[in-house]
């Protein structure tokens, strides 16, 4: 499915979401998308059933290799809440009409998100320009694919040059160690295995200083998000704690057997993961540095390289009605 058909779904299913939120809340539990491989605070919250208790409903969890994938299921109202959310699958389900909201900041990263040529090709940064006419493995429509738009971009390889193939990273990972591409990009545990077969092209400090930020987001439609602001606001409060405890380092050797296990990831991979992490604080989160301005001047960006690419017909003129800092500044309060 390419990046147009998915929009193309995702906005047909939005007559089914209110139906979707109806049912969710009849049975008082709310249903929360997350991704495996994936290594983050809040993941002690959730094996702990501390969601649960502070919403006072059974909170059910659901894995998703994409955002993209995250965007249709709430289109269709099959999750309420999708927990680290790429910007640019967020961006692009945004761009077609539906109507999500970021209501904070899960993850700043990197150096975990990023593309692997194979090694047989000793292609690096210095002779990128030998990619032209390679087969890509990209998940279309995620953080991955901006990053590997941005960085074609920055080589000067035309992407029209490339035979890009949409996969998601655990596919490309595989593809890329049997040999069937010469490049995959992707994020998480994939990554970690991709790279056991192949070597990155730039490094997380010198995407960052090309100007290629790579955050996720939580995002909620924003019917959800009117409707239920106090089940959303201890939601993301939660959340918060988790962070917080992880940040100062109190709960560390507590939390990495319980996330290892949860996201499916041995703990040193963990220790590994997460030290490149970021979790910026409630604080931080609503200052101009995140949510209030960079991330939705950030967000045009992306949108405008994906229609320059003919990923998308169209971006949105401004992206401040996709973020709802309500719920966080009510968590401030708290």
């Amino acid at each position: 499915m390419n990046a147009k058909t998915m929009m193309m779904g995702a906005t047909g299913a939005l007559a089914l979401l209110s139906g979707g939120q109806a049912m969710a809340e009849a049975h008082g539990e709310l249903t929360v998308g997350y991704f495996l491989e994936w290594p983050m605070p809040f993941e002690f919250a959730k094996v702990n059933g501390t969601y649960d208790e502070a919403l006072g409903m059974k909170v059910n969890w659901v894995s998703f290799d994409t955002g993209t994938a995250m965007s249709a299921a709430m289109a269709s109202g099959d999750v309420q809440i999708a927990v680290s959310q790429g910007v640019p699958p967020f961006v692009i389900a945004t761009s077609a009409g539906q109507d999500l909201q970021a209501i904070d900041v899960a993850v700043s990263y990197a150096d975990n998100d990023n593309c692997v040529v194979a090694a047989g090709l000793e292609i690096d940064k210095d002779s990128a320009s030998e990619l032209a006419g390679k087969k890509v493995a990209v998940p279309l429509g995620t953080a991955a694919h901006y990053g590997f738009l941005r960085q074609m971009d920055h080589f000067g390889v035309d992407v029209g040059s490339l035979e890009v193939v949409d996969m998601a990273p655990p596919e490309g990972a595989a593809a890329l160690a049997q040999g069937a591409v010469d490049m995959m990009c992707g994020y998480g545990g994939s990554l970690r295995t991709a790279m056991e077969y192949g070597n990155v092209l730039l490094t997380g400090a010198e995407k960052e200083e090309l100007g290629i930020l790579v955050f996720d987001v939580t995002s909620a439609p924003a019917a959800f998000v009117a409707e239920n602001p106090d089940v959303v606001a201890n939601f993301l409060a939660v959340t918060a704690q988790a962070n917080a405890d992880w940040n100062s380092g109190a709960k560390v050797e507590e939390m990495i057997p319980v996330i290892a296990q949860d996201s499916g990831m041995d703990e040193a991979a963990v220790r590994d993961f997460m030290a490149t992490f970021v979790f910026p604080s409630v604080e931080d989160q609503l200052g101009q540095k995140w949510l209030g301005g960079n991330a939705q001047e950030f967000m045009k960006g992306v949108a405008k390289v994906f229609v320059d690419s003919g990923s998308i017909p169209s971006a949105l003129e401004t992206y401040d009605a996709t973020v709802n800092t309500g719920p966080l500044q009510a968590v401030e309060a708290m």
